[in-house]
Order: structure tokens, then sequence, then C-alpha cells
């Protein structure tokens, strides 16, 4: 992890936490693909039980985040994200380690999560034990109307 890197975690809606994941979320997410969330969608889930939001910081200006719900004893990683100048410095790997250990840390035993299938971010969850379950074709509809398959991957956390 990058040094002064820090990663709050937080359970309930707050209106700064959400604002400096939109932050991210608008540099991040390519606007062809259509995978980025309004702040209404992020304000809708955080307000769900179970749901939490992790943001990356590094002196207090926002470099990424990781968002994931909970239900019983199962997880999905629903968005990882890091600001594309910030990117292949480790922060999406402590994201997402961070998450996996929160959800430990919670009782959960298996998470759960969809990416497209181009994207990068594959070789992330590969390298953290996700394993791959199946293809979706055609699940994300980019703003052009093309089709985008999508990945699931899922691991199991049991100690």
């Amino acid at each position: 992890m990058m040094p002064r890197l820090t990663l709050d975690c937080y359970d309930q809606s707050d209106r700064n936490a959400m604002a400096d994941a939109m932050t991210v979320m608008t540099q991040a997410f390519d606007p062809a693909f259509g995978e980025a969330w309004t702040l209404p969608q992020l304000a809708r889930i955080m307000m769900m039980p179970g749901t939490w939001l992790t943001i990356a910081r590094l002196d207090a200006a926002p470099l990424g985040f990781a968002l994931v719900r909970s239900v019983l004893d199962e997880c999905e990683l629903l968005l990882l994200a890091v600001d594309p100048a910030w990117r292949k410095r480790g922060i999406g790997d402590a994201l997402l380690r961070d998450s996996l250990l929160t959800a430990r840390r919670r009782g959960i035993t298996s998470m759960n999560l969809e990416v497209r299938a181009a994207n990068n971010a594959v070789h992330l969850y590969e390298k953290a034990g996700f394993e791959y379950v199946h293809r979706r074709p055609g699940y994300y509809r980019g703003h052009d109307g093309q089709l985008h398959d999508a990945l699931s991957f899922r691991i199991d956390m049991l100690a």
C-alpha cells in the first residue's frame, strides 16, 4: 500500500464520502460503457443495510473507492474504481483486500462480482483469488448501444 494512503469505511450515507466517490466515478468510468452510477443511485444503495463504501484518500484527496453490499453471509462487490491518474500504484489492490478483510470480519463467507469482460480489472480479481463463474453475453449496454459481455467471479473466504 502507498505510504499515507488511508482507507475510510462508511456503513451509512455520508455526504462527503459519497461526493468523494462521485468525484472518482466521473474520472474512472469511461462514459462509452455506461457503467458509472449517479449520485441518487449511490445514495439509495447506501441506505440499504449491509452496504459499505470505502474511500481511498491521499492527503484527503479521493483516489478510489469500493462499494460492497452484503446479505446474510454473502456479499457483492458492486463497484471498485481508481482515478486513472493513480492507477497501477496498488490502490485498487488495497481497496479490494480491505473489502475482503471487512467482509471476513463481518462473518461473510463469499464475495461475488461482475465486470465487463474487456476491463483490465479482471487481472486484479484473478490475482486476489477470485474464480471465474460464468459469462453474461451482452450484459452491459454502452451509451452507443453496443453490448458488452460481463464476467462473473466469486471468492470463498472460509478460513
